[in-house]
């Protein structure tokens, strides 16, 4: 393992659809295309019991795929009963959670928050009637004292777990933002293919070591060519390129936040010429171009102000969750 023989991203798996065999884990924009293992189903369930889950627990799964079903799958190995929904809809993930009697959701940060808001604030329900005994949440980075929060309001315990950004697998779980994530997870520097005690989190057997694009500084971040935006990772090459194609785009920001308890995304477009900037037309051509990129909702914010010649795109990420794009610019 000291001299594994390629170091790969994300980007290097674009091409793994058309020969990889068995289960696929795709992504929702195909960037990446990983055969599910046994290994990833164990780990997930290790997770599920180190989170307390266990043969009386029935377990709700409210996560996108394909995370959905694998997480599904390890929990029907270790709880007595287990389902998947979607993410979306609140009203019916607690009409479901109350069909099922279920003691245990899964579910991304943002969309446990988004629920247990709502569950206050549009449903006028307690949220301790559901009986929920275990929330367990994943596929985002947690907004600071989520986990404490959530534990309050359920009355539950609560896990934090670290998924394979490409399978959906677990890698690593804790109990406290404040506590380090276990088992132990390798670590390798931003700019140079060599492990390393800190930086970006990374999963290796004898022949490669692939880049997660999860970076632990104090707390956890992302760093790389993908944004992680509502527990999608949004390729910004593959944005790039779309927007090259669409005539008259002279730039672009990429702004994310999370103001409330879900992430927004607004795309700010500059054309080269004032006569596009009121033309609903090129508007809605670049919101076309979007859907085709990702599941994810970015709308679409035009500048008032031109430019004449093209500049590279930026991301603002108000969340303070992604470092940068270029690994090599950062120590």
């Amino acid at each position: 393992m000291n001299h594994p023989a390629r170091w790969l991203t994300r980007d290097d798996l674009a091409s793994a659809a058309a020969t990889a065999t068995g289960l696929l884990q795709l992504s929702p924009d195909a960037s990446s295309a990983v055969p599910l293992t046994p290994h990833d189903v164990a780990t997930t369930a290790d997770a599920l019991r180190a989170a307390g889950v266990g043969e009386r627990d029935r377990v709700v799964v409210a996560l996108a795929e394909p995370a959905g079903s694998l997480w599904a799958s390890a929990a029907a190995e270790v709880a007595g009963a287990a389902a998947a929904t979607g993410p979306r809809g609140r009203m019916r993930l607690h009409h479901v959670l109350s069909s099922v009697r279920a003691t245990t959701l899964v579910a991304t940060p943002t969309g446990a928050m988004d629920f247990l808001a709502r569950l206050h604030l549009e449903f006028l329900l307690d949220p301790l009637d559901l009986g929920l005994r275990q929330v367990i949440v994943t596929g985002e980075i947690a907004s600071p004292h989520t986990l404490t929060h959530l534990a309050g309001e359920f009355d539950a315990t609560v896990t934090e777990v670290l998924a394979n950004p490409f399978t959906g697998a677990a890698m690593a779980w804790r109990s406290s933002q404040d506590s380090d994530f276990a088992p132990a997870l390798r670590k390798a520097r931003l700019g140079k293919d060599e492990f390393a005690d800190s930086g970006e989190i990374v999963v290796a057997d004898d022949d490669t070591v692939l880049r997660t694009g999860y970076v632990m500084r104090g707390s956890l971040h992302t760093v790389g060519d993908h944004l992680l935006i509502r527990g999608v990772w949004v390729s910004l090459a593959r944005l790039d390129k779309a927007m090259s194609k669409i005539d008259g785009v002279a730039g672009w920001e990429l702004t994310v936040s999370r103001q409330g308890t879900l992430d927004a995304a607004a795309l700010t477009i500059r054309f080269t010429r004032q006569s596009l900037v009121g033309n609903p037309m090129w508007k809605s051509r670049i919101e076309q171009a979007l859907q085709g990129l990702t599941p994810v909702k970015i709308a679409v914010e035009i500048s008032p102000e031109v430019g004449e010649s093209r500049t590279p795109g930026i991301v603002t990420d108000l969340r303070g969750q992604h470092l940068g794009r270029d690994r090599a610019l950062l120590t």
